[in-house]
Order: structure tokens, then C-alpha cells, then sequence
């Protein structure tokens, strides 16, 4: 068990600071290329978000479960063939995608409704070459409870991405290439993070390379390892694509819908490209409340369900996932207009952004409750949440984009994070008691409203000042903070967390301070 939360511990820093990264980079990469340049990479951008789930979190923890028990019977050669299955059935899958993506790319480009993305889908689609054998090696290491092989490719994988990407798009401009050529080195820079990722595993496999133990015959079957693969790996990749389908869905759809609306493709293109400034948002706003529930899937699993502990009878994670939710929800709604000038060198599409931002609250519940389903072993129903999203997503896109525009996909993204949060909520509640939660809405919901209220009146305050992008940065960062200290102090005082769970938080005392607890 202490393998297991070290583990634990070492893959949630590295998620933290991948999503971090994986947010913070498309700031500078918009400012660099502009709206249009950040449409396009956007477009593709999802198909990657597709093989980071297969190689990261989907396959790698179907392969782990096998070799793990073959670990635990001491089949060292039983576990060898496990992962020599899984590579040729993943690498089967592969060429098969490569393949597919690669010479349909002309048709998935005009699909899209731009079929100048074609030699971006070209390239994109050697992606899939990569993601068998990383994923073979990350669930090997993590079967032997072997964490930090992982934790290490990802962020290797993810500094060496977003530094090529920067430095390959700067390239291109300085050299005065266009927008789609800056979408291919974004996309060669991708392919050198995969690499990256690839080659660090190779040395850790190198350097931790097993004896193979003689006289044992292997006890892989090579039905049951597929059957696995298809099975329990499908099903953890679908409920890691949340954040990855939902864009999906917009890559195909924003811009045909919008331009039978009447708009020309170019203001359409730079309309998607402001849209798309709401997806970093959005991952920033989640990234705080989701990176508890990635710790607690061990856990949960571990404690089956019991009744006497926090985490299950109190619902610790849910109720720190609301309060995360709506104060990041509220927060990025009330100073969407000095963010986006901070961050976009413009407040284009602010009212877009803020209907976005709106649904930071529901992607913060969902992927919690999809984490705690995990745990207790239904992960059925966290896929079939992802599922309930994209049908909700593209039922959603047909019927409020034609009368609504650019602000009828931004609803319909938000609809349909709440058909997932909703759908999991029931099938969480069916799992495991949520009790009081009328107890803990109350307090919850007054503390978001007194943190709306101080925040208007402190843009009212400095909206009568000078502007400027200078002027937008101090506003919002200084919102940030007024904004932040008025919520905590009221969540506190409005006991949403018990005194023992307080203490089970960072700067433990400060918190009971506020709550007059001694």
C-alpha cells in the first residue's frame, strides 16, 4: 500500500504539471500566431488529445492490471509475455490508425471544413506509430508498481512539446512562413515531445532490465490479453477524453454549421480561433479541483467503500470539487474581460469566454465523480458520462449554432459538461451516500455570491481608471486576490469543511484561524 501511494503521489504532481504546462503554452502560442494560427492548431489538436489518452491513461492501466498478477505469482516470463502480446496488438492498432488518418486526411480536412489542414492531419497521423510501444513500457513499469518511469516520460514528453512548439513557431515567423506552416512546426514539435517520452522510457527500461527467470512456461493467453485490451483499456482511454471529445466535436462541426449561417470561411476561421481561447481556460479552472481525484482512485478502490472514513461518508473530494468549481466558475466569469486582454492582447469574444467559463464548475464535478466511479470499480458508467457529453455536444452544436452563432457552441460545450456532471452525479449517488448536501450547497452558493458582489464593484472601481493590456494584467491579477481572499474567508466561516478535514489541508492552521477554531 505504501507502493501504491507513493505511486499515487508521483503520477498527480506529474498530471498537475502536465496539465499546467499543456494550458499555460497555447497563451504564448496565440500571441504569437494570432486567432486564425490558433484556430488551426486547434482544429488537429484534439486527434493528439486522443493518443495522449491511449498512451498515457487508457492502455497503460490495462496492461499494468495483467502484469501485476503476473508479478505477484512470481511469473517474471509470464509477464514478459503480457507485454510482448499487448506490443503487437497495440502496434496492430496503430498502423491501422496511422494508415487510416494518413490517406484519409483529405476527407477528415474537408469534414472540417478546411482543406488546407490536410498536411497538418498527414503529419499529426504519425502519432500513432509512437503511442504502442510507449504505452506497452509505461504499463510494464506501473504493473511493478514502478511509478516514476511514467511520471518522468510525461513531463519529459510535455517540456520537450511545448518547447519545440514555441521555438519551431517562432522559427517559422521569423523566416516569414504562414500561419498553416507555423500549424506544422506546432505539429513537428509535438512529434519530437513524443519522441522525447519514448526515449526516456528506453533508458529506464535499459537501466531496469529483469533476469528472465528459466524453466517457466509464460501463462499469457493471447485472447485473454486482448480481450482485456479491448475491454478495460477502451474503457479507461473514453473516460480520459473528456476534455479531448468535446473539442472534437467542435473541430468538426463549428465550422460547417457557421458558414451555412452566411459567413465567409476567413471570419469564420478567426471566430473559432477567439472561441478556442475558452479551452486553456478551461483547463486552468480544473486543473486545481480534478488533481485531488486522481489521487483518491487508489484509495477508494482500497477502502471499499468504507462508511467510516471521510472520504466516502463526508465526500471529502466532491465537496472540495464544488467549492474549486464555483469560485474558479464565478471568479473567471467576473474578470473575464481583464483576463482576456491579459492573455489574448485583446477582450475579443469576452461574452463567448464567459458562457465557457461557466462550465468550469461541471467539467471540476465531472471528472471528480468519474474518478471516484473509477475507484469503485464502475468505470462503465464514467465512459458511458463521456458518451452522454458528446451526444449531448453535437445534438447541442445543430440546434444553437444556426440561430446563435459563436455564442451557440459556447452553450452548447457548456451543456454538455452538464449533462455529464448531472449523469454522473445519479450514477454516484446510486454507488455511495451523499449526504447533507443541501447542508454544505447553502454555504457554498453565499460564498460564491458575496465574491460576485466584491468583484463587481472592483471592476466598476477600475474600469474608471486608464486601459491598456498593462492596465487589464493589474486588474486581473489584482481581482484574483480580492476575489480569492472574499471566498476562502467565507467557505470557512460557513464550516463547508469540518475542523478534522481542515487539518487534512495545507496551512492547516491559517485555515482554522479564520474559522476561530482553536
Amino acid at each position: 500500500m505504501g507502493n501504491v501511494w507513493k505511486g499515487a503521489a508521483v503520477l498527480t504532481v506529474a498530471a498537475l504539471l502536465t496539465k499546467l504546462l499543456s494550458a499555460l503554452y497555447r497563451i504564448p502560442y496565440q500571441n504569437m500566431v494570432g486567432d486564425v494560427g490558433f484556430y488551426i492548431y486547434q482544429q488537429v489538436y484534439p486527434i493528439y488529445g486522443i493518443v495522449v489518452a491511449m498512451s498515457l491513461a487508457g492502455y497503460p492501466v490495462a496492461i499494468s492490471k495483467l502484469i501485476a498478477e503476473r508479478f505477484v505469482e512470481g511469473d517474471v516470463a509470464g509477464a514478459a509475455a503480457v507485454r510482448r502480446i499487448a506490443l503487437l496488438l497495440l502496434s496492430a492498432l496503430g498502423v491501422m490508425l496511422f494508415a487510416g488518418l494518413y490517406a484519409g486526411a483529405e476527407t477528415v480536412a474537408s469534414w472540417m471544413g478546411d482543406g488546407r489542414l490536410e498536411p497538418l492531419l498527414r503529419l499529426l497521423s504519425f502519432s500513432f506509430l509512437f503511442f504502442p510501444l510507449i504505452a506497452v513500457l509505461r504499463g510494464y513499469f506501473q504493473g511493478q508498481h514502478d511509478m516514476m518511469p511514467t511520471a518522468v516520460s510525461q513531463v519529459g514528453e510535455q517540456f520537450v512539446r511545448v518547447t519545440a512548439i514555441l521555438g519551431l513557431s517562432y522559427w517559422a515567423i521569423r523566416r516569414g512562413a504562414d500561419v498553416y506552416s507555423c500549424g506544422m512546426a506546432a505539429i513537428a514539435g509535438t512529434l519530437g515531445g513524443m519522441a522525447a517520452a519514448l526515449l526516456i522510457l528506453l533508458f529506464y527500461s535499459a537501466k531496469r532490465r529483469r533476469k528472465k527467470t528459466a524453466g517457466r512456461t509464460p501463462t499469457a493467453s493471447f485472447l485473454h490479453v486482448g480481450r482485456h485490451l479491448l475491454t478495460v483499456g477502451t474503457i479507461v482511454c473514453l473516460t480520459n477524453m473528456a476534455l479531448t471529445l468535446i473539442p472534437l466535436v467542435d473541430s468538426f462541426l463549428f465550422v460547417p454549421l457557421l458558414h451555412e449561417t452566411g459567413a465567409s470561411l476567413d471570419e469564420v476561421k478567426w471566430l473559432k480561433g477567439v472561441y478556442d481561447r475558452g479551452q486553456p481556460l478551461i483547463q486552468l479552472g480544473t486543473v486545481v479541483g480534478t488533481s485531488l481525484s486522481l489521487a483518491l482512485v487508489p484509495f477508494i478502490s482500497s477502502a471499499q467503500r468504507s462508511q467510516g472514513t471521510i472520504f466516502t461518508q463526508g465526500l471529502l473530494p466532491f465537496r472540495f470539487a464544488a467549492v474549486i468549481g464555483v469560485g474558479a466558475s464565478l471568479g473567471l466569469i467576473c474578470l473575464i474581460r481583464p483576463i482576456n486582454t491579459m492573455l489574448f492582447e485583446n477582450d475579443r469574444g469576452s461574452l463567448v469566454l464567459a458562457v465557457l467559463s461557466a462550465s468550469v464548475f461541471f467539467t471540476t464535478m465531472a471528472l471528480t465523480s468519474s474518478a471516484m466511479l473509477q475507484g469503485m470499480g464502475k468505470e462503465w458508467a464514467a465512459a458511458a458520462g463521456v458518451a452522454v457529453a458528446v451526444a449531448g455536444k453535437m445534438a447541442l452544436m445543430h440546434w444553437l449554432v444556426p440561430p446563435f452563432g459563436v455564442l451557440g457552441a459556447a452553450l452548447a460545450t457548456t451543456g454538455a459538461y452538464t449533462l455529464m456532471a448531472c449523469f454522473l452525479y445519479v450514477c454516484l449517488r446510486r454507488e455511495c451516500q451523499l449526504t447533507n448536501i443541501q447542508k454544505y450547497a447553502y454555504p457554498i452558493v453565499k460564498a460564491g455570491v458575496a465574491m460576485v458582489v466584491v468583484l463587481q464593484l472592483y471592476m466598476w472601481l477600475m474600469d474608471a481608471a486608464a486601459g491598456g493590456r498593462l492596465w487589464a494584467t493589474a486588474e486581473a491579477l489584482g481581482g484574483v486576490a480580492v476575489g480569492a481572499i472574499v471566498y476562502i474567508v467565507c467557505i470557512v466561516k460557513g464550516n463547508v469543511f469540518s475542523e478534522e478535514e481542515l487539518s487534512a489541508l495545507p496551512l492547516a492552521n491559517k485555515f482554522r484561524l479564520l474559522s476561530g477554531s482553536r
